[in-house]
């Protein structure tokens, strides 16, 4: 792999991008009474990921990256327990939920994995 520009050049970024599309896409299908409750939650959630990541980034120090990356490990979370409401509310159908949750599992190991990486650089 070739040196790291920018937050476009990292997986993490990209996996979370393709996860804010999705989930614009899929809350499209959630009831018109959740637009400013659930949607509007989620669709907070889902894109504080990628943008702390491109923020983080843009940040100086690994230090300030880390930080960054711990607000979005944190969103991964939110989004996570958004969208088990949302299997639950049965605005999700079953498949749907297991992929979505697989993928944010995924996301969150690899931002651990990356916070673990940095950390070890700062030492």
């Amino acid at each position: 792999m070739g040196k790291i520009k920018s937050f476009h050049d990292l997986e993490i970024w990209k996996l979370s991008h393709q996860l804010v599309l999705d989930i614009y896409k899929i809350t499209e299908l959630y009831p018109k009474k959740e637009e400013y409750r659930l949607i509007s939650q989620l669709i907070r959630a889902v894109t504080s990921i990628p943008t702390n990541i491109a923020e983080g980034m843009g940040r100086y120090t690994r230090k300030e990256f880390i930080n960054f990356l711990v607000i979005a490990r944190g969103s991964v979370e939110e989004c996570k327990y958004l969208i088990l409401l949302s299997n639950d509310l049965k605005y999700l159908e079953n498949s749907i939920y297991n992929n979505l949750k697989d993928r944010f599992d995924k996301l969150g190991r690899m931002i651990n994995s990356l916070i673990t990486s940095l950390k070890r650089k700062i030492d």
